[in-house]
């Protein structure tokens, strides 16, 4: 008797364990749906669709940003359009900005003045195909008139986007935007250009295994993510990169007693700052400035070395030229660093 209530326990705790939600092993899911879709802003009066605890993950899928119709105009099989990009166009609330972005979701534990970090585990493709096109906004917008679209067959055992017979593009999946919601004071954010929430950064780097800290704003954070790309080159020149939908697995860890001004990243190799301004010196500026306040603060230098460490050490990149927002980040390698 006393082995079938031992045998009778494991198996009820097995089972509690099996049930919870949010590990590793057992994410929650958050598909798109019309209920759990952000069209076009960030925004903290936006409902959340999931809430979760620090520490939880959760595996999300993105939709691609475009619509059926322009997809199967372009070229794109009609069985292959997701019925989830098909479903949400009928969402009402919508803008002011274009992209569909899946939460936002709650955070209990987070609130103003913290950090939010958001572990980027797995990123991958759900479609066989992306698309890039050219958009009225991009960088070249006075001198290129056309609006060609291009279907770009995406190979993901080779991790490989078929361009042309002469032309193959290696895959680097991320998401463009992924952000918190911004200062109550700012109202309701367009999707597009980027800012201290994070949002549409555009930043090609941000790959599966980085982490990213964001400032918190508001209660629960309000973190929403989409506008899935395949590769992009940075500068973003056209205003689209490999367009696609992708499903990431993300994992959530609230910070107290902590703050930062700007979003800031960290990947296998390198420490990354970012700033966006409409005016591209001020953007520089901005993420020169959180790469030096990052080494003051984690490595103990003076400012004055730090800038000097800067120059020898770190690369300013355009992160994007096209979202209304410029963006800049500073990449600086983890390897220079002597392990103790």
């Amino acid at each position: 008797m006393l082995r079938l209530g031992l045998i009778s326990c494991f198996c009820s705790l097995t089972l509690a364990t099996l049930a919870q939600q949010g590990t590793e092993s057992n994410p929650y899911i958050l598909e798109p749906t019309l209920t759990t879709v952000a069209w076009g802003h960030y925004w903290s009066e936006t409902p959340p669709v999931l809430t979760i605890r620090s520490g939880d993950f959760v595996k999300v899928h993105t939709l691609i940003t475009s619509n059926p119709d322009r997809l199967e105009a372009a070229g794109v099989p009609a069985a292959q359009v997701e019925q989830q990009l098909r479903d949400v166009q009928s969402v009402k609330d919508k803008g002011p900005g274009g992209h569909v972005l899946t939460g936002p979701i709650y955070i209990e534990g987070a609130d103003s003045g913290d950090i939010l970090e958001v572990r980027l585990q797995s990123i991958d493709l759900a479609i066989p195909y992306g698309y890039n096109a050219i958009g009225v906004a991009g960088f070249l917008s006075d001198e290129i008139f056309d609006r060609k679209m291009r279907i770009i067959p995406l190979d993901a055992k080779k991790m490989i986007g078929h361009w042309s017979d002469s032309i193959d593009i290696p895959l680097h999946p991320f998401f463009g935007s992924l952000g918190v919601a911004p200062p109550k004071e700012a109202g309701r954010w367009n999707s597009a250009p980027p800012w201290i929430h994070g949002g549409n950064l555009d930043n090609k780097e941000l790959v599966a295994g980085t982490a990213i800290y964001y400032p918190v704003f508001v209660k629960g954070a309000l973190f929403e993510i989409g506008d899935g790309h395949a590769a992009q080159g940075n500068g973003e020149v056209d205003i689209t990169a490999i367009e696609t939908s992708l499903i990431g697995k993300l994992q959530f860890i609230v910070h107290k007693g902590k703050s930062l001004h700007w979003p800031r990243a960290e990947t296998a190799t390198h420490i990354i700052t970012m700033g966006c301004d409409r005016d591209l010196n001020a953007a520089t500026h901005i993420a020169v400035r959180e790469m030096i306040a990052w080494l003051m603060e984690e490595k103990q230098m003076s400012r004055t070395d730090a800038y000097m460490l800067c120059s020898v050490a770190a690369d300013v990149d355009i992160t994007e030229l096209v979202d209304g927002n410029v963006g800049v980040h500073v990449m600086l390698p983890k390897n220079i660093f002597k392990k103790k």
